[in-house]
C-alpha cells in the first residue's frame, strides 16, 4: 500500500467530540509489525512504522471496505469470532508484509510475493504440526483413551504449553522482544484511549502494559472452551482420523465463543467474580508484552491516532 503523505507524528491528539458516533461503544484494537504498530478504528486501520534508517515514523492507512468489516452480518456475535480470524488473517498479514518491506528496503533488501508465500505456507504448515497435531499423538502416548474428558483435558494443556513454551523461547531473540516491545506499546496507548486520559507518552507511560482483549491471553479462554468441546466430540469415541478432523472443524467453533467470552470479561472487568478470571487471561501476556520505551509509545500514539483520524475524516 502507498506511504501517507505525511509521515510525522500528529502533534495534537483528536479530541474525542471530534469523532463520528458509533451505535455501540467499539472496542480498538491492534497488533505490533516489525518495529512497529497497526491500530484498527471501526472503519479505518493504520500502520505506523519507525524507520531503521531516517528513524522517522512512516504511516500507512485504509479503509476497511472489506465484507467482512461492513456486514453486519459478520457482527453477530459468535459469527464475529470467525470474522476476527479473518481480520488477522488479511489485515494482520497486510500490516506485518508491508512492515517487513519497510525494514528491508532500508537495507536494500527485496522482498517479492514469492518469498512471502513460501514463509507463510512454511508457518502455517509449522503451526499445524507443532500446535494440533502434535498435542494430540502426545495425548495419545500418556491417555490411551481418546473417548474420555481426561483426553481432552492433557491434549489442552499440552497444547497450551508447547505454545508458551515456545513464546518464551523466541522471547529471548532481541528482534522479537523488540516486536513485544511495541505490543506493549499498543496495549499501553489502547488502556489510556480507554481510561481517557489523553493519548500522549507521558500519560500513556502510566497505562498498564496489559489488556484483557489481547491475543496471548485469548489462549487460556481458547483452553477452557476446547476441553469443554472436545470433552462433547469425546462421547462418540472417535477414531484418529475423526479426532484430527473435529480439531480442525472444532478451530471456528472455538473462536466464536472465545471471542464472546473475551468481550463479556472486557466489558465487566470491574466485576469481581470477572476480576478473578481475568487473572490467568493477563498473567499469560507477560510471554508476549515488554516494557516499551518513549520511541515506541511514540510509533503506537502515532498509529492509534493516524486510525481516528481516518475516522474523524469520514464522518466530516
Amino acid at each position: 500500500m502507498p506511504l501517507a503523505d505525511n509521515p510525522a507524528v500528529p502533534e495534537t491528539p483528536i479530541p474525542r467530540a471530534q469523532l463520528p458516533p458509533v451505535k455501540e461503544k467499539f472496542f480498538y484494537g491492534g497488533q505490533a509489525v516489525i518495529e512497529g504498530v497497526m491500530m484498527r478504528g471501526p472503519r479505518h486501520f493504520a500502520v505506523a512504522v519507525r524507520h531503521p534508517s531516517t528513524h522517522e515514523i512512516i504511516i500507512d492507512r485504509g479503509e476497511l471496505k472489506a465484507g467482512m468489516y461492513t456486514n453486519s452480518f459478520w457482527k453477530l456475535p459468535f459469527i464475529r469470532g470467525l470474522a476476527l480470524m479473518g481480520e488477522t488473517i488479511h489485515l494482520g498479514m497486510k500490516s506485518l508484509i508491508w512492515s517487513v518491506n519497510i525494514n528491508a528496503g532500508a537495507n536494500d533488501i527485496k522482498i517479492g510475493k514469492r518469498e512471502i508465500s513460501i514463509s507463510v505456507a512454511t508457518s502455517a504448515i509449522f503451526g499445524l504440526l507443532l500446535f494440533i497435531v502434535l498435542p494430540l499423538v502426545a495425548t495419545g502416548f500418556a491417555v490411551h483413551r481418546s473417548g474420555s474428558f481426561l483426553f481432552a483435558v492433557v491434549e489442552g494443556a499440552i497444547r497450551v504449553g508447547l505454545i508458551l513454551g515456545y513464546l518464551s523461547l523466541i522471547g529471548l531473540i532481541p528482534d522479537v522482544r523488540r516486536v513485544f516491545q511495541y505490543h506493549g506499546a499498543e496495549h499501553m496507548t489502547i488502556n489510556a484511549f480507554e481510561s481517557e486520559w489523553p493519548i500522549e507518552v507521558p500519560q500513556v507511560r502510566r497505562a498498564s502494559l496489559l489488556h484483557p482483549r489481547c491475543g496471548t491471553g485469548f489462549l487460556i479462554v481458547v483452553l477452557v472452551v476446547s476441553v469443554v468441546l472436545f470433552s462433547l466430540v469425546a462421547l462418540l469415541h472417535p477414531n484418529w482420523p475423526m479426532l484430527i478432523l473435529s480439531r480442525l472443524i472444532g478451530i471456528p467453533v472455538i473462536a466464536g465463543v472465545s471471542v464472546e467470552a473475551i468481550r463479556y470479561m472486557a466489558r465487566h472487568r470491574t466485576n469481581a467474580i470477572v476480576a478473578v478470571l481475568l487473572v490467568p487471561v493477563l498473567a499469560t501476556q507477560k510471554f508476549t508484552t515488554r516494557v516499551p520505551t518513549d520511541d515506541m509509545l511514540e510509533v503506537a500514539i502515532a498509529a492509534f491516532n493516524a486510525a481516528r483520524e481516518g475516522e474523524a475524516a469520514a464522518a466530516a
